[in-house]
């Protein structure tokens, strides 16, 4: 990779389909460190090893679910996934993996990241009822 911040952070964009905020600044910030992370992101992500990079997608949606990660950072990857073709359905049921081991607060936040990326609805209810909102935090 270039050794030019801006170019550094094109070439970032184009291997992995998105570039997250703390990237952008890092880059001008402190190349060095943005850098260095980024070697062990491309070790484990980016370079085709025995995974696809498909499967890493799914794994980066639920690991992010899990540890709570911000909407945007998911929606990320959820985006990237189905650019490789991962259908909308397949990246709901690698988020409802977070339910057992991570909870229900998890499983909303990924839930929601996915909901709104792929436009999906449900149904109301007919009765009375007091909204509940996402259930996910803000």
């Amino acid at each position: 990779m270039s050794k030019n911040p801006q170019d550094y952070i094109d070439e970032m964009a184009r291997k992995r389909g998105y570039v997250l905020d703390y990237h952008k600044v890092m880059a001008k910030q402190d190349f060095p460190v943005l850098q260095a992370a980024n070697h062990l992101v491309s070790a484990a992500y980016l370079d085709q090893r025995t995974l696809d990079r498909s499967t890493k997608e799914l794994i980066f949606i639920v690991s992010l679910t899990v540890m709570r990660a911000a909407k945007g950072h998911i929606q990320s990857h959820i985006r990237v996934a189905l650019d490789l073709g991962v259908s909308a359905t397949e990246i709901l049921e690698a988020i409802e993996i977070s339910l057992p081991e991570a909870g229900i607060v998890a499983f909303q936040g990924g839930f929601e990241a996915w909901r709104e990326v792929v436009g999906a609805d449900g149904i109301e209810p007919t009765v009375s009822v007091h909204e509940g909102g996402s259930g996910a935090g803000a």
